[in-house]
């Protein structure tokens, strides 16, 4: 095997690791596809041109691929493509005196042992103690604990 097609042999299997590194998630068939031809080249080198040449070659791809690595990741690719948006939403945080146990409302889903209740005009995650209550039923608060909501079937 002449020694340029060995070089577009490593070429190649290094931009298909700097794709599954930089661009495609995940340990996926091109990663493996990128060092698989990089070995197969650096093999063909050592049996083709023997081991001084194959001894280059090893050398200047493990030169070549460190450095496209090192000027790959430093270059903010990782910036261009990361997500920039930031969730500061907060799950049923329960203000101090909006809810109190005894309160009335109406469940708005099933609450089987969790679900949406309607009280003191507002939309509220409950929760039950194993009781299964149907939607559109009356539910009374029982029970404050840890910003979460116990109701139970009003009577």
């Amino acid at each position: 095997m002449p020694l340029s097609l060995i070089l577009i042999l490593i070429l190649a299997g290094l931009v298909l690791v700097l794709l599954e590194v930089l661009v495609i998630p995940g340990t996926t068939v091109v990663g493996i596809a990128g060092l698989g031809i990089i070995a197969f080249a650096i093999y063909e080198g050592y049996a083709a041109l023997g081991s001084v040449t194959g001894h280059f070659i090893l050398l200047g791809t493990i030169i070549i691929s460190v450095l496209s690595l090192y000027f790959a990741l430093k270059s903010n690719t990782w910036n261009r493509i990361k997500l920039k948006a930031s969730i500061d939403g907060k799950v049923n945080v329960v203000e101090q005196g909006k809810v109190n146990v005894g309160d009335e409302g109406q469940s708005v889903s099933r609450i089987s042992p969790s679900g949406k209740a309607f009280i003191n005009d507002e939309f509220f995650e409950v929760h039950t103690n194993g009781e299964f209550i149907d939607q559109e039923t009356g539910v009374v608060v029982t029970q404050l604990m840890d910003n979460k909501i116990f109701v139970k079937r009003k009577i």
